[in-house]
């Protein structure tokens, strides 16, 4: 089993904006799935079968930067551990639509990894990050986040979206190693 969280803000004000997209990319998978997202906790959370593996969908209710509070509520529930995680959410360090998969690291200046890793203590858990590109000069990068993608952008991330979903669900089937072979070498 691995739990997925999807990270973001809560609320409409947030809804499709660019910090919100690991929320999307897990809204996708519940879609998918067929499984409506429950509150649980902290979060919304549902489980679905994909093969033989099992994935607990989870969404935070927590705002983006306290993160870290929901997904130790998570694991601790479901007694898993961060080797059982896989987080999906922005990033601002790739270009717009790309995709990466990665073992583990630090939290590369986002707010939401930086609380996930205090609360857990340790950044050793799988992510999928997705590029939402730089902001235009003189733009501030907090406030670049909580726009919406623009009309050009939309088709770019919405396809990201389509492809992070089954680049989790081929973490989920046959491990982080060919998942990261099939779906990083893309984009």
């Amino acid at each position: 089993m691995i739990v997925v969280v999807g990270l973001g803000n809560p609320g409409r004000r947030y809804q499709g904006t660019r910090h919100n997209v690991g929320r999307d990319v897990v809204a996708r998978l519940a879609h998918e799935g067929g499984v409506r997202l429950e509150e649980d906790g902290w979060a919304r959370v549902g489980r679905v079968r994909v093969g033989t593996a099992t994935m607990v969908l989870a969404i935070p209710d927590t705002y983006m930067n306290v993160s870290g509070q929901a997904v130790r509520d998570l694991l601790r529930r479901r007694r898993r551990g961060p080797g059982d995680l896989v987080v999906v959410y922005d990033d601002l360090d790739l270009p717009l639509g790309r995709l990466r998969l990665r073992p583990g690291n630090g939290a590369g200046g986002h707010n939401g990894m930086r609380s996930i890793i205090a609360e857990l203590g340790t950044g050793a858990f799988p992510r999928a990050r997705i590029g939402i590109g730089r902001p235009p000069l003189r733009v501030d990068p907090a406030e670049f986040v909580l726009e919406r993608f623009t009309p050009a952008e939309r088709p770019v991330i919405d396809s990201t979206i389509v492809l992070a979903a089954d680049a989790v669900v081929a973490v989920a089937r046959e491990g982080l190693d060919v998942a990261m072979n099939r779906f990083n070498q893309r984009g």
